[in-house]
């Protein structure tokens, strides 16, 4: 019944998504960066992550984290709810044109937001990984330059309740500025109503937000990409004997999706890999240029 339900709203997003082009708190932004090289998708056991793909590379380290009694060490960020959580923190900082973010009057209004629901579990998992978020620091290298980034300079933790006090929610954080200014110049315009019905999957979420950011820029030849290549680049956590046919799957399933609320990216399964050809970007450039100075959720809403 849920996998049938999941169908239903993904078919009923496509239908949207190419009756109406995007506006408004449909438009969603992200570090350009990151289209490529993402985050994990499960859990890393040790405190630092690497994937490399062709020349290029990124580097996430866990950080620390003041929680009300001292420093704790944070696991690296993984999974759905940091990759939504990123977008849509640089989201709200396109449209304020601020580098202090308002997250909300509360973790339920930040978690609708990403498109989740409200479930007890959904606050664990955003407490952990929005924490995890905030101490990490990144690398990303290609060509020989390496770029270091923060993306949070500043940040209250989210305190978990005590003696019948409600528990404490950020509600702003302040972003490193270097981030801020990239995001300025560079961030890639994604549509939130696909991310919404992608969340459920942060395979889905990569591929989208790298087809998003490729497909525009190739030229008028078609780029053909074998599955170990794809592999290296999205596949890190698939490995043994069996790790190559479970990646495809995995990558075709997800492409499906995407494709279902991105229908004017070309790109097909061949044999041995995927073709790529120019494409028009999900949300058109006049949408969202030049950006108003407005935000999802504003102070004066609260």
């Amino acid at each position: 019944m849920k996998a049938h339900t999941s169908h239903d709203k993904l078919l009923a997003s496509s239908e949207l998504i190419r009756a109406t082009p995007p506006v408004g708190d449909d438009l969603a932004f992200h570090y350009s960066l990151l289209c490529s090289l993402g985050f994990p998708r499960r859990h890393v056991p040790s405190r630092e992550f690497l994937r490399q793909a062709g020349e290029g590379w990124l580097h996430v380290q866990a950080g620390v984290l003041d929680v009300g009694d001292g420093p704790v060490l944070q696991p690296v960020p993984y999974g759905s709810m940091p990759r939504l959580a990123l977008i849509w923190i640089s989201t709200i900082a396109r449209r304020s044109n601020s580098r202090e973010i308002f997250l909300g009057r509360s973790a339920a209004e930040f978690l609708g937001m990403l498109g989740f629901d409200q479930q007890g579990r959904r606050y664990c998992t955003l407490r952990q990984q929005l924490h995890a978020l905030a101490a990490c620091r990144i690398q990303l290298g290609f060509r020989g330059r390496t770029i270091n980034e923060s993306v949070i300079k500043r940040i209250d933790a989210w305190l978990p309740s005590a003696h019948n006090q409600r528990a404490t929610w950020p509600g702003t954080l302040v972003l490193e500025t270097e981030f801020f200014d990239e995001l300025v110049q560079h961030s890639v315009p994604l549509d939130a109503r696909a991310l919404h019905v992608l969340r459920g999957s942060a395979l889905a979420i990569d591929v989208y937000a790298w087809l998003a950011h490729r497909l525009y820029r190739l030229n008028h030849r078609p780029l053909w990409l074998p599955w170990h290549t794809l592999k290296d680049q999205f596949g890190h956590e698939y490995v043994g004997k069996h790790g190559l046919g479970d990646f495809c799957t995995s990558f075709k399933t997800a492409l499906d999706k995407v494709l279902m609320v991105y229908p004017t990216a070309r790109a097909c399964i061949q044999r041995g890999g995927i073709e790529l050809r120019q494409s028009p970007p999900p949300v058109p450039t006049r949408t969202w240029l030049p950006m108003k100075a407005t935000s999802p959720i504003t102070k004066e809403a609260a």
